[in-house]
């Protein structure tokens, strides 16, 4: 079955999944090959393609980002406590794999409310006893850290990583991302690293943030989220922190494992991270 088929007709779909609405999780899984998506996910999938048949780039520019900052974040800081919010769909590498093959002591609590993910994020705690699984919103910081297994797995006395990995996208301009970050980081004790990537647009008249609005319209109408922000007000949701070299970066060329062997595409110029150390 390739990624474009999906997820057959003929089975059986839980109860809890919604399959009239595309889901963000199912979606931007169907871009990194997977394959528990749906008719109406699919549906996204070849209106975005009609946009821009580059949009894998992105995703794929999202996910090896984290991979490497996962793996930073290991081994450099030696941090072992990550809190990794909307973590989508499992695929291959998943953070507590990255983080562990580094550092084997290290736990991971993953954060999402969607109910694919959370089917899929239970059979992850079968994986060993340092990967935890919360079904929360994570726009509601102080219910979410106040949760039973983030307060019983993760020590906020001592450092840990927060992961927002292609989520504040996902929040609106009046749910206030950056009142949210600040809320979150006002928690992390000092120490502590934030890690984010987001859609920017450049918004500059060229062709890479005519793209980006072109993706944003056409995300908000099929998921109802996804908002392209600039550069400035991506690097304002670090309020307050430290940032690691090289900075607020396309993701592609945030500490890539090798040389760039090709130019690259407008969409991965719309794909932006950065990581920063809480003092």
């Amino acid at each position: 079955m390739s990624a474009v088929d999906g997820i057959s007709a003929d089975e059986p779909v839980p109860p809890t999944i919604d399959t009239t609405k595309p889901s963000i999780a199912r979606v931007y899984d169907m871009f990194l090959g997977g394959k528990d998506h749906y008719e109406v996910d699919r549906e996204v999938y070849r209106r975005t393609m009609e946009i821009s048949p580059e949009v894998p780039l992105l995703t794929r520019a999202f996910r090896q980002w984290l991979i490497r900052v996962v793996r930073f974040l290991a081994s450099g800081p030696g941090i072992d406590q990550i809190l990794d919010c909307g973590s989508g769909l499992p695929t291959a590498e998943n953070t507590h794999q990255v983080a562990q093959r580094v550092r084997p002591e290290t736990t991971v609590v993953y954060v999402d409310n969607d109910p694919m993910v959370i089917a899929h994020g239970r059979a992850l705690l079968e994986e060993n006893d340092r990967t935890h699984f919360v079904d929360a919103d994570l726009r509601d910081p102080e219910a979410l850290l106040a949760h039973p297994a983030v307060t019983r797995y993760l020590d906020m006395n001592r450092p840990l990583a927060l992961m927002q990995c292609a989520t504040l996208h996902h929040v609106s301009d009046e749910d206030n991302p950056g009142e949210l970050m600040a809320r979150y980081i006002e928690a992390l004790p000092s120490g502590s690293y934030v890690a984010i990537s987001h859609f920017c647009d450049p918004a500059d008249g060229s062709e890479m943030s005519e793209l980006a609005r072109m993706l944003e319209t056409n995300l908000r109408n099929a998921v109802g989220s996804g908002w392209c922000r600039t550069y400035s007000q991506i690097e304002s949701l670090f309020c307050g922190l430290e940032l690691v070299e090289p900075g607020l970066v396309p993701a592609a060329d945030w500490w890539p494992d090798g040389p760039r062997v090709r130019p690259l595409s407008a969409v991965e110029h719309i794909a932006y991270g950065a990581v920063a150390r809480k003092p």
